[in-house]
Formats: structure tokens, sequence, C-alpha cells
């Protein structure tokens, strides 16, 4: 049991390569099968938390895995809508850039503070990452981008604003912290224990 959210975090990170390669190679006869997959990406993302809670084996380690293979899996649905829908992806390029651009200041922000990535997990983060399955969805399922792209883009840059205050105000670097208010509250030394916080 122990090794099972590992399992779940190895599937996740190879889901990402066949991902990319069905929209490469195979075009639009991948939709159906490239959205299938980032569901059942989705669904060991969440059970790998909740299995590691379980048996115990939620460390540092794993969660720091968890958070690069998710970004790596991410960015291969966003190279696959790509390849499926070129011309709709560059006609939103301004909101694309401004994604790329606040996820690389949260890592570098958060390297040139305590020396490792960001791990925050944070609330607004995995309301995010929901956003960004149903955007996926419009974009490679129907080829649309829309209200469900607006407000990815949106709630992701509000959710990096929070990523980036959780950094600046964390006294060290710890991970799983729900939001940047609950960074000031270990700051000011009113929240001791990350056992609380959910995943």
């Amino acid at each position: 049991m122990k090794t099972i959210p590992y399992l779940l975090i190895a599937i996740r990170f190879i889901l990402a390569p066949i991902i990319m390669f069905l929209a490469y190679f195979k075009g639009e006869e991948s939709r159906f099968l490239i959205l299938t997959l980032m569901y059942f990406g989705l669904l060991t993302d969440v059970f790998d938390g909740i299995i590691a809670r379980k048996v115990g084996v939620s460390s540092e380690k794993l969660r720091r895995l968890d958070s690069q293979t998710d970004l790596i899996f991410w960015l291969s649905l966003g190279f696959g809508a790509y390849f499926l829908n070129p011309e709709l992806i560059k006609n939103e390029w301004e909101g694309i850039l401004l994604i790329f651009g606040m996820e690389a200041l949260c890592y570098v922000i958060s390297i040139w503070k305590f020396g490792k990535e960001t791990c925050t997990h944070a609330f607004l983060s995995k309301m995010w990452g929901l956003s960004l399955l149903i955007a996926f969805t419009y974009l490679i399922g129907f080829q649309q981008a829309g209200w469900a792209f607006y407000l990815t883009v949106g709630l992701g840059f509000v959710s990096h604003i929070d990523v980036i205050l959780i950094i600046l105000l964390l006294p060290k670097w710890q991970y799983d912290v729900p939001s940047s208010y609950h960074a000031w509250k270990i700051r000011s030394g009113k929240q001791r224990k990350k056992s609380i916080f959910f995943n």
C-alpha cells in the first residue's frame, strides 16, 4: 500500500509523453482518448494524496514529486492542445504567456528565497487545476476557448499571486500551505502544525 502513491504519480508522469505523442501523430482521431487520459490523470492526482495520508507516507519528497509531476502533466496537455488547435492557441497567446510568466516567477522567487521550488498545494491552485480541466476539455474536445479559457487565465493569475505571497511570507520553506493567510499565521507564530493542512 505504501508504494501506491508513488505508482499513481509515476502513471501520471508516463501519461504526459503519451498525450503529446497522440496529439502530434494521431491528431483529430485522438481527441477523445486524450480527454480520457486527462481525466484518468486527474483521478491519480486526487487519490495519491488521499492514500498517502491513509498509509502514513505523505512526506516532503512525495509532495515535491507530486508537484513537479503535475507541472509536467498539465504542460503535456498544453502542448497537446497546441498540436490539435495551433491557430486557436496562437490567437490566445497573451493569456498563455501571462500564465507561463507567473509560473516561472513563482519558481524564481522560491528558489531565490529558499533554494527549492515551490510546493504549496494551495487551495486557489487546486481551483485553478479544476479550471484547467474544464478549459482543456473545451480546447481539446470541442476546439473552443471562450469563457473556460478566460476563467483559467484569470484564476491562474490570482492563484499564482497567492503562491508568491505564500513564498514571501513564509519564514522557512514548507509544503502544503493552503493560502497566503495561512502563511501569514505561520509567520506570526499563530500556526505551527502542518498536519491540519489539507492536501
